[in-house]
């Protein structure tokens, strides 16, 4: 499997490369005619979601949850800073929490465009607090990551990060979208994305058998898809509010059982966890 996955992984990155190659000359000597300005640009996001589902985990239940985010770039660089705020923490019994700060995101990347083809390596902090109050805060996590993204029909990307920090794995992502504008104001967007997980450490990041109990093995399969759909709204030249509706789901039996397990980490039984998921809400972005 792991053998086959290399091949998959090696294949599908000479596709970008050489699907781009024709474009790479032509851009640099582009940019060597034609200096672009450099300018600090910035956008400020708010999201209000039925659910935090990440990487296929249910991390919140019956909850609303405010995702704010802070995005500064600059000459190919970027800074991001996102947050989660649970409103309504899940308990699997009577106990009721207050509204909970869990998660805070930074992320570096730089970003640069050969003709159709864009690179951008980057780093993530996850700093993750308690799921509710008096809870243990969970182990902080980093990553580095790379992806690669082609300007043509249906904007197919593929990234890889590797966890360098405690939940030793790999997971890489394929993703692709279309947006169709009807006018300057509406436009509707489909995206979909396939994720494959393979862990280096069991004993951090381990393979969990059909009761959702962890194993001595590590995880190699297919992970979590996810189908989303999006209507990006306009209201103003530099504001948009963006209605989305996504349905996430296992690609594999592996898959099924890890994310029941890693799931809703107030469930006291597998049964009351799920691993097929459909949550929306509504986003804001302003530009500058």
């Amino acid at each position: 499997m792991e053998n086959h996955l290399k091949k998959l992984i090696v294949t599908i990155l000479l596709v970008f490369v050489i699907a781009a190659l024709p474009a790479i000359s032509r851009a640099e000597e582009q940019n060597q005619q034609k200096p672009e300005e450099s300018k600090v640009t910035g956008e400020i996001g708010l999201s209000a979601l039925s659910a935090y589902i990440w990487r296929g985990q249910e991390l919140t239940r019956n909850s609303i949850v405010v995702q704010p985010a802070v995005t500064l770039s600059y000459n190919g660089f970027a800074l991001n800073v996102w947050g989660n705020l649970d409103t309504r923490p899940y308990s699997s019994g009577d106990a009721k929490y207050a509204s909970q700060h869990t998660e805070t995101d930074y992320t570096l990347s730089y970003s640069r465009k050969f003709g159709i083809l864009q690179i951008t390596p980057g780093y993530i902090y996850y700093a993750l607090e308690a799921p509710y109050s008096g809870a243990t805060d969970p182990i902080d996590s980093q990553e580095i990551f790379l992806a690669l993204g082609l300007d043509t029909i249906l904007q197919p990307t593929i990234t890889a990060y590797k966890e360098i920090d405690h939940y030793h794995q790999w997971y890489f992502l394929l993703g692709v979208s279309h947006t169709f504008a009807f006018n300057k104001i509406v436009s509707l967007k489909l995206s979909a994305s396939a994720s494959y997980l393979l862990s280096t450490d069991e004993t951090t990041y381990a393979k969990y058998d059909s009761d959702s109990l962890a194993t001595t093995d590590k995880f190699n399969n297919f992970h979590d898809g996810i189908v989303t759909i999006s209507l990006p709204l306009a209201v103003y030249k530099t504001l948009t509010v963006t209605p989305t509706l996504s349905c996430v789901f296992p690609l594999s039996d592996d898959a099924r059982y890890e994310m029941m397990a890693r799931s809703v980490q107030g469930a006291e039984v597998v049964s009351d966890k799920n691993s097929e998921y459909i949550y929306g809400g509504v986003t804001l972005n302003y530009t500058f």
